[in-house]
């Protein structure tokens, strides 16, 4: 062999041993690549991907696959296959792939399992939660590191392919090993070059083997700054291509990052590039990323992925080649300072664009993550360059998955590994520095933060168990960086009172808040990790503490002041928050505040001492800048910054919001019960007083007019006492009280519930993350869970047991025990509803009116529920609070702030002038938070007498409320004014609570009496005495029940009378001579636009019912079929038995005049007109408008013709049914067709120009012997209701066959009748799956809507040609008649009888026509006509039956020998008489029952009861009994019918036919489990797409076809329009309309058109009773069949366009959807 070049064209085989004998393998690849690469990815413009695969298959893979294994590589592969399964599975998700995650088993949040491996493993039965995948994560199956139980699934569990000896033998040998590490580093370090490669117009030397040729491309590059639509501009202006070439370059250039746009020499592609930077400049702020490549550069950088994939491949049969791969790519280079490869690869990662950054991490996933110990090596490189990759992608543009800064959830949260990074490399330090590093660029001058927020990390998110001595050294370390930037960001944004002039422009706020919310989980941790270890629990106290000191100390006031109150003096800064800068951003004191709670959790705060004195305890400077939070929050409340714009109110919003509040609000509390729990109660209340600025009101009453500061000044008391209360009364804290995480919980869903009954997920919405995960939430960005988990999560893990009430016990919103028993979980199923949480009696005890998680708007609601439960039980409303939990010793001192001299003077004072009527400096709110003040005291004061003896308890809340004072002011004690202010009016509301105060006064003055009377005997009645305290207090409501011993409650309703219809004594036939009369009343009917009532009558203007008319095929026997498009050839007059695709009319009901509603429809045109530029709901150039009162959608109007009163003579009836019998019948009908055909004959119109007159000689009927059975004169209409009947025929006409108005077509009568038929058959069969009764049950609008509907199409024959009618009803005729043959008559096979029968029915009249004087049959007539076209037409129905029954579900039962049955024996001489009876009964039952509700509807004639109760089973079969048994009638016919040719050939098996009954239309089956569906999706691959890209498939409900939707790939063109893949199925499958699953969305889809289109909850909900659009909260889903099944009536009654127009009105959002590309 020569050479490269030889080698090229050699066979893989002999190429390889080439390579094999060359000494430099690298040299000899690096030639091959350069002689074969450029030739064959030679035109990347119009590339062809299956050749150019087949060829590098064959040129490059096969032959490095052969030096490798040195024999067939497919066998050696497959070998490697089978040999085992690594216990990793690290497959990598796409975007838009689902994973799961088990609640019970996982680790952390992150933890997440493919598809496959969730579907093979125990996880499947637990407690899951599904996510959507944003890509780049990877499965984490058989890492033990990331689940408690069932690492593994049965796939990837050890030892699942075979025994461990078999595992062994089949590793890899040391010669191939050799050979591998022969390969790899040519194969890695090309892989590297070409991706790193920065040249534009140079390859490497090594791979420049011949001629440079002056071939470039102009390549443009991927940002997330230009929209598509500027990318599609800039190419059409630059390149002059069309819109969809541009629009395909721009689709690829999002899809791979880069594409190229134009093929030419250097200067040209250089001139295209400048071209593009301008355009795009001139419509963006920056130009967009263009280079001009060579050729050769672009064929080898797109080999060199292609490559990596291969080798990605490779890695995946075998752990040794994985390790090979991890040594090169961590080898550093001898004599050189780049770095190893793999950092090579990751320092450039933010300048590559997307297809290589995909390939690039799913080569280090499938190497470095799949192997642990080069995991932990990769991770060290990572950090050593750590802050150098962020750097890179603060600068890059693109989103976080695709960056390779992203890995680090996958590196940081394993255990092991991240206890090692921080031991061995101090990566939180690391972490912090590199933030550190930013700060420059965010701090104002005064040191402070003002930036955007910076991304989170995942180092801390499993605390470890064991801490050594460096671990704890070097997290203290990061520990001290991260109190740097809390640091900076302690007193950031400080805001000041804008006074006199409004602020002019809101101030930045967002930014600031944003970090704190990222920061709020890394704080958490950061406690927890401190937590877990006493010793440096203890110093980070330290360092924290001295870090607040710091910054306290440099924003302190020197300037000091003396204040004095009830004989306190305090020293304090001189600070007014009114007029000070503020600010709420006090990450460092909270943080203090978290750690000062984990000392008392753990008991270590009882050291304090050790390393505080009393006096260098600061607590006075801790509790400053939180307390003037809080004086800032109520000098909001009252309005005393309004001046300062929305932007603060927006962040005292997020303060007490429940995003942020726990680091935020719950800890500004927290310190300021530190300060109470550290300070001199009074000190510490004067403090409060002049942070709010309140001393001046509590020492002394100064009236003022000033109505606005009166105002102000009480809402600012208000606000201190609510503060009041939470400092002494909010213990729910874990470390401030005996309280665990799951009481708090508990108690937060309570005080939800007492707001109002709420859903599962609005539960889990209002409370924290954390709550709701029972663990941090971390947003991970790579994983699938990235923008699920936690954010809408609804899994609390916790147990309230017995707390609330639901159909699965109590709320848990993990895992509960089932308590059916208590249920009072209120599931409402239906297609919008939900179920909702109560709470349980026994929990309202819990309720505290005053709960600091509260808004003022939950706070008033839940009052007035909690007010209104009590006043329906007859109780009063006093609501006092549940006894407090204990509070920690470290925190037992805070309850001295309720019995210190300067709370009692303040409750004194305000509850004092509300005795002074004329104050304004009092408010009810005030007195109510006064209240529940001293019930908190008498409470504490109850609670410690129960636990120790009275001489032992230090509070004397009693006492101190109870005495007097010297000064006039305080003349009275608070006894004796609250007994003086339950005479007062204003207070009446709060007089139950005063009442329950001083009872609990009295009871404690009476026990105090009888303890010092005996004193010697106290410790032994002491409990006595508390047992009567206790049974005193809850017998308080019972001794007030006296009260209302005389009320009574008024319940109950009025009883619903039911109406019995009335009895009617006459005979209810439809049909015959026996035809009973009409049953016609006055019909007055209100106009809803005019308001006027009309007289419905045929000579007086029309009146007329909204309507919407549109194609179904609700009712087709061949789903899927292809539907015709275009009616221009369309012949409607032959219903085919499947009833493929029919014309709807539907109803809402509303009645208006015929003028009034085209004066509506002129003036919703005209207003379309003036505002054209507004998308209506509706189009107006079909006809379509909303109903003016329901605003349903509708496209044209029915006229309303009264029913014409019909009554027979019964004596003449007779007579004529003696004579007409139905041969007699036949004969004359033939007769008179004959004298038509002959006369029309004679003026060049034959009605039927095929009829053969010989057929006719033997009947003796002349052409007038119809008209001797009696005439009448043709009904008048008015010339208004002519015009609606003509403008409904034209829109049935126009919607029914798409085609355009034409009011002389001759198909207009057949779409009419068709119309009628169809209509009836769809509620016949809606009836018939609802199982109710055929007559009474139908609404009133489909009441109304058929009646018209039915009339309508009995008139509409008036404006038509009778000749027309004539030609129509012979063509009907020639399938029923023997002796009518017609051309073009399709056999009985072939068409709907029933639609025969209708249109029959409708065009019979016309054969009364004469020439000089308008007729039309007589009512005997008329009977007589029916009763043989319906017996002659069931006749045909029972040939159809009888042809189309086979044995084929012929089933074993008792056989019947009735008279019936035997006669059925002759029909058909395969099937048993008496299964042939019985088929023929089901199947003409709903032919039958169509039939009844058209005679009903057209005459009038009230149908017998039997059908209106559910018994018409009996009653329809009985009509087929007499055509079954009388055989001669059937014969002649039945001969006819069957000696077609087409009936020939079903017979013979060469064609099919419908059988009866037909099978009734239900949604396709869906399973029960969504993950079912899920992993149907999964495997979803389109048919025309070749790329692996994730899709987002739809499920078409009404056919179960599964389509790639929202998708180029997909989209066809439909009558010269683009449609996707969804809306042109829509078409063929339901004629426009069609209901479409969105699985990985879990919406339903709506289309109705091409441009119509909303989205449906789905009928998939989670044990809570709830959809989960979106996957948004994970849980399980399974299927309600309850709200399936209003789906499929919402297809069934036609209301899907309705339903569309519904939420388009609601939901303007929709219109900006492409649902045509859907």
């Amino acid at each position: 062999m020569a050479g490269a070049g030889g080698a090229a064209s050699a066979k893989p085989s002999e190429l390889a041993r080439w390579w094999d004998e060359k000494l430099d393998f690298h040299t000899a690849f690096l030639q091959h690549l350069a002689k074969v690469v450029p030739d064959i990815y030679s035109d990347e413009m119009n590339s062809l991907p299956e050749k150019e695969e087949e060829i590098i298959q064959k040129t490059v893979f096969c032959p490095l696959e052969w030096y490798l294994f040195g024999e067939d590589p497919d066998v050696c592969l497959e070998k490697l296959r089978q040999s085992s399964t690594p216990q990793l599975c690290g497959k990598v998700f796409k975007g838009g792939e689902t994973t799961y995650s088990c609640r019970e088993c996982a680790i952390d949040p992150t933890c997440v399992l493919c598809m496959d491996c969730f579907q093979n493993s125990i996880h499947k039965n637990h407690r899951y939660k599904m996510h959507t995948s944003t890509g780049g994560g990877f499965c984490d199956c058989g890492d033990t590191e990331a689940w408690k139980t069932g690492p593994f699934c049965t796939d990837h569990e050890p030892g699942a392919s075979g025994s461990e000896e078999e595992n062994l033998e089949c590793q890899l040998n040391e010669e191939l090993i050799a050979q591998a590490k022969k390969m790899f580093p040519s194969v890695i370090k090309y892989i590297v070059d070409m991706t790193v490669w920065e040249e534009e117009k140079e390859l490497p030397p090594e791979l420049m083997t011949r001629e440079k040729t002056d071939k470039y491309y102009c390549v443009l590059f991927n940002d997330e700054h230009h929209s598509y639509d500027h990318v599609i501009y800039s190419l059409q202006r630059t390149l002059g291509c069309e819109l969809g070439e541009a629009h395909l370059y721009t689709t690829a250039i999002d899809k791979e990052g880069r594409k190229a746009v134009k093929k030419g020499p250097y200067v040209v592609c250089q001139e295209a590039k400048e071209d593009i930077k301008k355009h795009s400049n001139n419509v963006s702020q920056g130009p967009l990323n263009v280079k001009v490549l060579h050729a050769d550069i672009m064929a080898h950088q797109k080999f060199a992925l292609r490559l990596g994939s291969w080798l990605n491949k490779l890695m995946s049969y075998s752990s040794d080649f994985r390790q090979i791969f991890c040594q090169i790519c961590l080898k550093q280079e001898t004599d050189s300072e780049k770095p190893c490869l793999i950092s090579r690869l990751m320092l450039w990662d933010a300048k590559l664009y997307k297809g290589a950054r995909k390939i690039l991490h799913e080569l280090i996933f499938s190497s470095f993550f799949m192997e642990m110990e080069y995991k932990k090596l990769f991770a060290m490189e990572f950090v050593k360059h750590y802050k150098a990759l962020q750097r890179e992608y603060i600068n890059d543009d693109h989103e976080k998955q695709i960056s390779v800064t992203a890995l680090s959830v996958q590196i940081f949260t394993v255990p092991t590994l991240a206890r090692h990074l921080i031991e061995e490399q101090n990566v939180i330090k690391v972490i912090i520095e590199t933030l550190l590093e930013e700060l420059p660029k965010c701090l104002d001058r005064n040191g402070k933060l003002n930036f955007q927020g910076y991304s989170q990390e995942y180092i801390l998110i499993s605390k470890p168990i064991v801490w050594t001595d460096k671990l704890r050294e070097q997290f203290l370390e990061g520990f001290r960086s991260f109190l740097k930037i809390l640091t900076c960001m302690q007193g950031m944004e400080e805001i000041k009172r804008q006074i006199g002039q409004h602020i002019e422009v809101d101030p930045d706020w967002e930014a600031a808040i944003a970090i704190q919310m990222q920061l709020k989980n890394i704080l958490f941790m950061f406690q927890e990790w401190c937590a877990c270890d006493e010793e440096l629990l203890v110093t980070a106290y330290k360092e924290c503490y001295a870090a607040v000191m710091r910054c306290s100390s440099s924003n302190y006031s020197w300037d000091k002041t003396v204040i004095h109150l009830c004989g306190h003096t305090l020293e304090s800064k001189r600070f007014k928050v009114s007029t000070d800068p503020v600010s709420i951003h006090l990450p460092l004191s909270r943080m203090l505040a978290g750690l000062h709670i984990q000392l008392s959790k753990t008991g270590v705060i009882s050291r304090l001492q050790e390393f505080f004195t009393s006096e260098a305890f600061q607590v006075q400077m801790l509790i400053e800048y939180p307390l003037r939070c809080l004086a800032l929050v109520a000098q909001v409340a009252a309005e005393m910054w309004r001046r300062n714009g929305l932007s603060l109110i927006s962040q005292m919003f997020y303060y007490q919001d429940v995003k942020c509040r726990e680091e935020m609000y719950d800890k500004d509390i927290i310190l300021l019960q530190i300060g109470a729990a550290y300070m001199d109660s009074n000190s510490f209340l004067l403090l409060v007083l002049q942070r709010y600025e309140l001393l001046d009101s509590f020492k002394k009453i100064v009236p003022t007019k000033d109505q606005d500061l009166n105002k102000q000044c009480n809402t600012l008391i208000e606000e201190m006492l609510q503060v009041l209360i939470y400092i002494v009364g909010e213990r729910y804290v874990p470390g401030l009280s005996h309280v665990t995480k799951d009481e708090v919980t508990m108690r937060e869903i309570i005080h939800l519930l007492c707001i109002e009954p709420m859903a599962h997920s609005a539960i889990a919405k209002s409370l924290p993350k954390d709550m709701i995960q029972g663990q941090v939430e971390v947003p991970v960005s790579t994983l699938s869970q990235s923008e699920t988990i936690g954010q809408t999560g609804i899994s609390l893990s916790y147990q309230c047991p017995g707390a609330i009430g639901s159909s699965h016990g109590s709320l848990n919103i993990q895992a509960s025990p089932k308590q059916q028993d208590d249920s009072v979980f209120n599931r409402k199923p239906g297609v919008s509803g939900h179920g909702v949480y109560e709470l349980k009696e026994e929990c309202l005890k819990e309720y505290n009116l005053f709960f600091y998680h509260y808004t003022k708007t939950q706070h008033s609601k839940a009052e007035h529920m909690e007010k209104k439960r009590r006043a329906q039980e007859n109780k009063d409303e006093a609501l006092p609070p549940p006894p407090p939990p204990e509070f920690s010793a470290a925190f037992r001192n805070v309850v001295t702030v309720l019995n210190c001299d300067v709370m009692m003077h303040i409750l004194r004072t305000v509850l004092q002038r509300a005795l002074e009527l004329e104050s304004h400096l009092w408010t009810e709110a005030m007195i109510q938070m006064v209240l529940h003040l001293l019930a908190l005291g008498l409470l504490e004061e109850k609670q410690q007498l129960e636990k120790v003896p009275e001489e032992e308890v230090t509070f004397d809340f009693y006492h101190k409320a109870s005495r007097i004072g010297s000064s006039a002011l305080n003349a009275m004690n608070i006894l004796m004014i609250l007994e003086k202010l339950k005479g007062i009016q204003q207070l009446e509301s709060q007089k139950d609570m005063i009442n329950w105060v001083l009872q609990m006064q009295r009871i404690q003055d009476k026990e105090k009496a009888e303890r010092k009377r005996k004193a010697e005997a106290a410790r032994l009645h002491r409990q006595k005495i508390m047992a009567q305290m206790s049974a005193l207090q809850k017998n308080f409501i019972e001794t007030h029940k006296l009260l209302y011993e005389n009320t009574q409650e008024v319940q109950g309703r009025d009883p619903m009378e039911e109406e019995s219809p009335p009895i009617i004594d006459y005979t209810r036939i439809a049909l015959g001579a026996k035809r009973g009369p009409s049953i016609t009343e006055k019909e007055v009917l209100t106009c809803i636009l005019c308001q006027e009532e009309q007289e419905v009558k045929l000579e007086c203007a029309a009146m007329v019912l909204s309507a919407c008319v549109q194609k179904s095929t609700a009712l087709t026997q061949h789903r899927g079929k292809m539907l015709e498009l275009s009616g221009d050839k369309i012949d409607p007059l032959f219903m085919n038995p499947d009833l493929s695709c029919g014309t709807h009319t539907g109803s809402c009901g509303h009645v208006m005049h015929a003028t009034c509603w085209q004066k509506y429809f002129e003036a919703i045109q005209l207003n379309s007109r003036q505002r054209h530029h507004v998308e209506q709901v509706f189009d107006l150039e079909n006809g379509e408008y909303l109903c003016p009162l329901c605003k349903s959608l509708c496209n044209t109007v029915i006229p309303i013709i009264p029913l014409e009163t019909q009554k027979i003579n019964s004596e003449d009836a007779l007579v004529v049914a003696q004579l007409l019998s139905l041969s007699k019948w036949m004969e004359i009908v033939m007769a008179r067709i004959s004298g038509y055909n002959k006369k029309n004959t004679e003026e060049m119109q034959p009605i039927a120009p095929s009829l053969l007159d010989k057929e006719m000689e033997d009947y003796s009927s002349d052409f007038h012997s119809i008209l001797s059975f009696g005439v009448q004169p043709l009904v008048k209409y008015s010339n208004s209701i002519k015009e609606m009947v003509v403008l409904f025929a034209t829109a049935i006409y126009r919607i029914g066959l798409k085609v355009a108005p034409n009011e002389i077509d001759p198909r207009i009568p057949v779409m009419t009748w068709s119309t009628c038929a169809f209509t009836i058959q769809c509620i016949e069969n809606l009836l018939e799956d609802e199982d109710k009764p055929l007559f009474g049950s139908l609404q009133n609008r489909q009441h109304s809507g058929l009646k018209a509907l039915v009339q309508f199409a009995a008139a509409q024959r008036i404006t038509s040609p009778q000749s027309l009618i004539q030609r129509h009803l012979v063509r009907l005729l020639g399938v029923l008649l023997p002796s009518l043959k017609v051309e073009n008559t399709p056999s009985i096979l072939d068409v709907d009888l029933f639609h025969v029968l209708v249109e029959a029915v409708l065009s019979f009249p016309s054969l009364y026509w004469e020439d000089t004087v308008d007729l039309q049959p007589s009512c005997i007539s008329s009977a007589c006509n029916h009763l043989y076209l319906f017996h002659l037409i069931t006749m045909a129905h029972i040939t159809q039956i009888i042809l189309t029954t086979t044995t084929e579900h012929l089933s074993v039962r008792i056989q019947n020998d009735s008279e019936e049955a035997q006669a059925a024996d002759c029909y058909n001489q395969t099937v048993p008489g008496w299964y042939l009876w019985d088929c023929i009964k089901r199947g003409i039952t709903s032919y039958l029952r169509c039939a009844a509700l058209f005679f009903h509807y057209l005459l009038g004639v009230p149908p017998p009861e039997e059908l209106s109760i559910g018994k018409q089973k009996c009653q329809v079969i009985s009509a087929c009994q007499s055509r079954i048994k009388t055989k001669s009638l059937l014969g002649k016919n039945q001969l006819r019918w069957c000696a077609d040719p087409a009936v020939f050939s079903f017979l013979k098996g060469k064609s099919t036919a419908i059988s009866y009954p037909r099978k009734r239309n239900k949604l396709i089956e869906l399973p029960d489990d969504y993950s079912c569906l899920l992993n149907q999706c999964s495997q979803f691959r389109c048919p025309r797409s070749s790329d692996d890209e994730t899709k987002h498939p739809a499920l078409c409900l009404f056919c179960g076809a599964l389509l790639c939707s929202q998708n180029t790939c997909c989209q066809e063109v439909v009558n010269g329009e683009e449609l996707g893949a969804c809306t042109s199925h829509a078409i063929h499958c339901g004629a426009g309309v069609c209901i479409f699953l969105k699985i990985r969305d879990c919406k339903v889809v709506l289309i109705g058109g091409k441009t119509r289109g909303s989205f449906y909850p789905a009928p998939y909900l989670d044990e809570y009773g709830e959809t989960d659009p979106n996957l948004a909260r994970g849980n399980p889903l399974h299927l309600c069949h309850e709200r399936y099944r209003k789906l499929h009536l919402l297809w069934q009654q036609h209301c899907i366009i309705e339903e569309i127009a519904r939420s388009q009105e609601t939901n303007q959002i929709f219109f900006g959807f492409n649902w045509h590309l859907l």
